[in-house]
């Protein structure tokens, strides 16, 4: 999908509310929090991605005579409001946590400051772009993580939710820690490396295996990985695939990567007993490639065995994060302020769950380094106003369990504010990184983590606490609502 022709990527509510605000007047600026109440796959930690595309999108976002005559054929939408439209330009303020960034539940990973009806178009393209690529890069950073170190190529765009999943996912995928991807349009959209071997097809299109493999090692000597399971991975095509490597040894070629994939049956069993076979033949540096149907708990399970494999090609539990599904972002209004007011009126939404009461105001997020390690103890997320002295002590209150909250001595921590200006006044003032970039400041992301966040089995959470002055604001606003509520229903 062209990411210029996106401005119709959106809810119809969305601009249903917009003419209503319209016809209503509505002059509020207001501040929208884009946030996530739970960590995908059982993770305790999510990585944000995406905010390339949606600078993308912002910069590029107006309304074509195409879009107007589409939505005028509705016959929902008045011509002053179409005119509206004709003229649109994000003319707000984005803040953003940087992409490859660690994140938690509930603290803002992007916020808008804007016109209400600016602010009010953008939620559904900004959730898509975002909660899409956060996802697969945090599925992506647990399978890597499960393979200790050893190579992970995502191949997974035959198996992607659509064209778009599987491009811009290919890309997440890289910042969450792959070393490439089978994708060649992400390779060129991003310049991200492309990887890939041949299919069982190809051995099945000669005669047989044998002079399939040596056809292919003779047209890409340099990077001669053979599939070895089409017919029979241990009589016939380990056998065939040592043949050849020794007839390119003979030959004086050595080829700066070599070695042998398997894409289906034991894998254990089957790469322990290749291993053997291609040591025995003397080629010790041979490369093991593994695939199918593989996740960070089946490589886990893998690698607890023993099994010798040294790269894994991981497709669709990748790409379509298969366990889990949707990453759950959503956008909450946070507080507003009328023309000519100088102070924003903080809001909150109510619910029942108490997960889903909203942190409000205007705020940022600062991350708290153990001074020691580097590691994180925790993030807290405060009002904009709000200053820190890393000399002092530190209180923070547990956001949804009021009883608690614990102070951090002074001298023994550092902060690290997390939002950034991405927009100011609709102008773009970020430098974007390249994907490459990216992924390596998601790496030194990652090693911030303590080791008992990072397992893939109930890991120890990281705490997201609110400062002291935003904790009383949200109490005192809910003291006020349930007042409310008390008296109307008397």
């Amino acid at each position: 999908m062209d990411i210029h022709e996106l401005t119709l990527l959106t809810d119809l509510y969305e601009l249903t509310m917009m003419q209503g605000y319209f016809k209503c007047q509505n002059d509020e600026t207001v501040i929208f929090d884009v946030f996530y109440r739970e960590n995908p796959s059982g993770s305790s930690y999510a990585i944000t991605c995406g905010l390339a595309q949606m600078i993308d999108y912002i910069k590029n976002l107006s309304f074509s005579y195409e879009d107007i005559d589409y939505l005028r054929s509705l016959h929902i939408f008045d011509e002053d409001f179409l005119e509206y439209l004709a003229g649109y330009h994000f003319t707000g303020d984005i803040y953003a946590i940087p992409e490859g960034s660690i994140v938690f539940p509930m603290e803002p990973l992007v916020k808008v400051k804007a016109p209400m009806m600016e602010a009010q178009l953008i939620e559904t393209a900004i959730l898509n772009i975002i909660n899409h690529q956060s996802l697969i890069a945090t599925k992506a950073s647990r399978v890597v993580y499960a393979a200790g170190g050893s190579g992970v190529m995502e191949f997974g765009l035959r198996r992607a939710q659509g064209s778009d999943a599987g491009t811009y996912g290919a890309r997440a995928a890289v910042i969450g820690g792959c070393d490439g991807t089978s994708n060649v349009l992400a390779g060129k959209m991003f310049d991200i490396p492309v990887l890939g071997t041949h299919a069982h097809s190809w051995i099945m299109s000669f005669e047989d295996e044998y002079t399939a493999f040596r056809t292919y090692a003779n047209f890409y000597p340099d990077t001669c990985l053979l599939l070895v399971d089409t017919y029979d991975t241990l009589r016939s095509g380990v056998p065939n695939a040592i043949r050849v490597f020794q007839e390119l040894h003979d030959a004086g070629k050595k080829p700066k990567t070599y070695g042998i994939r398997l894409d289906s049956g034991d894998l254990a069993y089957l790469t322990k007993k290749a291993r053997k076979m291609l040591d025995e033949a003397g080629f010790q540096d041979a490369i093991i490639s593994a695939s199918g149907d593989l996740d960070e708990n089946l490589i886990a399970s893998l690698r607890h065995q023993g099994a010798p494999i040294t790269s894994w090609g991981v497709g669709t539990k990748l790409i379509t994060s298969s366990d889990w599904p949707a990453f759950g972002g959503v956008y909450k209004l946070a507080a507003s302020k009328k023309n000519g007011e100088t102070e924003f009126t903080p809001k909150i939404k109510i619910s029942e769950n108490p997960a889903k009461i909203t942190n409000p105001g205007d705020k940022t997020i600062y991350r708290i380094y153990d001074k020691t390690t580097g590691k994180i103890r925790g993030d807290l997320i405060c009002l904009t106003t709000e200053t820190y002295d890393p000399a002092c002590d530190l209180t923070i209150f547990d956001p949804l369990a009021t009883w608690k909250k614990s102070t951090i001595t002074g001298g023994s921590y550092e902060l690290r504010e997390l939002l950034i200006p991405i927009f100011v006044k609709g102008q773009c003032v970020y430098e974007l990184p390249s994907v490459m970039e990216t992924r390596s400041y998601c790496q030194e992301e990652l090693n911030t983590l303590w080791d008992e966040s990072r397992r893939l089995l109930n890991p120890q959470n990281v705490y997201v606490d609110l400062s002291e002055p935003l904790y009383q604001l949200k109490n005192q606003l809910l003291d006020q609502k349930h007042k409310t509520t008390e008296g109307r229903n008397k």
